[in-house]
C-alpha cells in the first residue's frame, strides 16, 4: 500500500531539482511527517553487532543527513540505525550547483555535492539535544577540503562526537573531495588509522565511551590494492568496514546525465559494490562486520548484500525511487528467506555465496 501511494506521488516530487525534493523530504521528517511501521521488530532481524544491538539491519547511509537533522525521524519509519553526516570540523558549502543529477532511466544518482555540511558545532548541538533518546545514531566524519592537516581533522571529529556517536565511519572514499581517496592507500591509511585509534584510547583513559571505528572504502579500488588494504584494517582492529562508497565507472549506462561529473549511487553500483564487498569477506576471514552498500532497492537485493558478506545494510538512492515503503520489504524479505531456509539469525546467510560473488569481474 505504501509503496503504491509513493508511486502516484513520486512525479510530482521528481518535478523538483534533486536537491529541493531532498530538502522538501527532510522538513517533512522535521515536521513529523512520515510513515510508521505497524508492529513491532520481528525478532530474527536482531543482531549484536560491535557491542551494539541492533533491532534490524537496515540503516541510512552518509548523505541524506548531513546535519544531524532527522535521525529519530529516520529511526522512527521502522530504520534499525541512522547515519548522520559527513560532517567536517568547519562548514562548507560544497561545490556550485548543479551538482546531484537523476538517472531515471538507471534508477541512479550522480552527485558531486563535495561534503556540504554546516560543521560540526551545528551538528554536535542537534546530537545533544536527543542525547538521552533511544536509538543507534552513528556519526560519519570527514575531513574538509581546504584541510591542512586531514588525518586531524578525522580526530577532530572524535573529540568533538564522542559522548554522543554511537560509533564512528571514518569516510575516506568520497570522490568529490580532491585527494581524499589518497587517505586508502596502505601508508596513507597506517598513518590515519594510528591516530585516529590513539585518540580513542586517549578518549577512554579520559573516561569517555569507547566507540566503535567504522572505516569506509571506494569501490573503485584497484584489486591489488584491496589485500594490502584490508591487511591495513584488520592490523588497526577496526570495527567495521563500510562498502561502498559511490564510484566514478560508467558502465551500460543508458541516461544522458550518466556524463556528468561525480559519484555514482544506485542501481548501477549494484554489482561493483557486491563484488568489492565479497572480495572484502574473503580477505578479512569474515572476521569483521562488514556495512553493504550501493544500489539496494528491494528486498532481494539487500538479500544477495547478506549471502555477499554483509552483516548490516545501508540504503539511500534506493528510497528516492521507492520510497519509505521499501524498509518494511525488505524486512519482510528478510525475514520469509530465514523462515524457508530454516535458519534463525541472519548470520546462518551471511557469506553463503561470497565466493560466487568474488569471482565475478568488475
Amino acid at each position: 500500500m505504501l509503496k503504491a501511494l509513493y508511486r502516484l506521488t513520486r512525479p510530482a516530487l521528481f518535478t523538483l531539482a534533486p536537491e529541493d525534493a531532498h530538502e522538501a523530504t527532510l522538513k517533512a521528517l522535521e515536521l513529523g511527517l512520515y510513515p510508521r511501521p505497524l508492529g513491532g521488530e520481528n525478532p530474527v532481524l536482531r543482531q549484536t553487532v560491535f557491542g551494539l544491538d541492533f533491532p534490524n539491519p537496515i540503516g541510512i547511509a552518509a548523505g541524506y543527513d548531513k546535519d544531524a537533522r532527522v535521525p529519530d525521524a529516520l529511526l522512527g519509519m521502522g530504520l534499525g540505525f541512522a547515519e548522520v553526516g559527513t560532517v567536517t570540523p568547519k562548514p562548507q558549502d560544497g561545490n556550485p550547483k548543479p551538482r546531484v543529477f537523476r538517472l531515471i532511466a538507471d534508477r541512479g544518482l550522480i552527485n558531486r555535492l563535495g561534503f556540504n555540511n554546516g560543521g560540526h558545532a551545528a551538528a554536535l548541538a542537534r546530537l545533544m539535544a536527543r542525547k538521552e533518546r533511544e536509538g543507534i545514531v552513528g556519526v560519519n566524519i570527514g575531513a574538509n577540503k581546504d584541510s591542512q592537516d586531514r588525518s586531524g581533522d578525522y580526530v577532530t571529529g572524535l573529540d568533538v562526537f564522542n559522548n554522543v556517536a554511537s560509533y564512528f565511519t571514518i569516510n575516506i572514499s568520497s570522490p568529490n573531495t580532491p585527494g581524499l581517496r589518497d587517505l586508502q592507500a596502505p601508508a596513507a591509511l597506517d598513518e590515519l588509522l594510528s591516530r585516529i585509534m590513539a585518540a580513542r584510547t586517549r578518549l577512554v583513559a579520559a573516561g569517555g565511551p569507547c566507540r566503535p571505528i567504522i572505516v569506509k572504502i571506494a569501490p573503485d579500488i584497484a584489486e591489488e590494492d584491496l589485500l594490502p588494504i584490508c591487511e591495513r584494517l584488520i592490523a588497526h582492529r577496526v570495527d567495521g568496514i563500510a562498502i561502498s562508497n559511490t564510484t566514478l565507472a560508467r558502465e551500460g549506462l543508458q541516461d544522458p546525465q550518466a556524463r556528468e561529473a561525480g559519484g555514482l549511487s544506485g542501481r548501477p553500483l549494484f554489482r561493483r559494490s557486491t563484488i568489492v564487498l565479497a572480495r572484502v569477506y574473503k580477505a578479512t576471514g569474515g572476521t569483521i562486520p562488514l556495512i553493504g552498500i550501493g544500489g539496494i532497492d528491494s528486498g532481494e537485493r539487500a538479500l544477495e548484500k547478506i549471502e555477499a558478506g554483509a552483516t548490516l545494510l545501508q540504503l539511500y538512492t534506493g528510497l528516492i525511487y521507492e520510497g519509505p515503503g521499501l524498509i518494511g520489504e525488505i524486512k519482510s524479505h528478510l525475514a520469509e528467506a530465514l523462515h524457508r531456509s530454516g535458519q534463525r539469525t541472519l548470520a546462518a546467510l551471511r557469506g553463503q555465496k561470497a565466493d560466487y560473488w568474488a569471482k565475478l569481474s568488475l
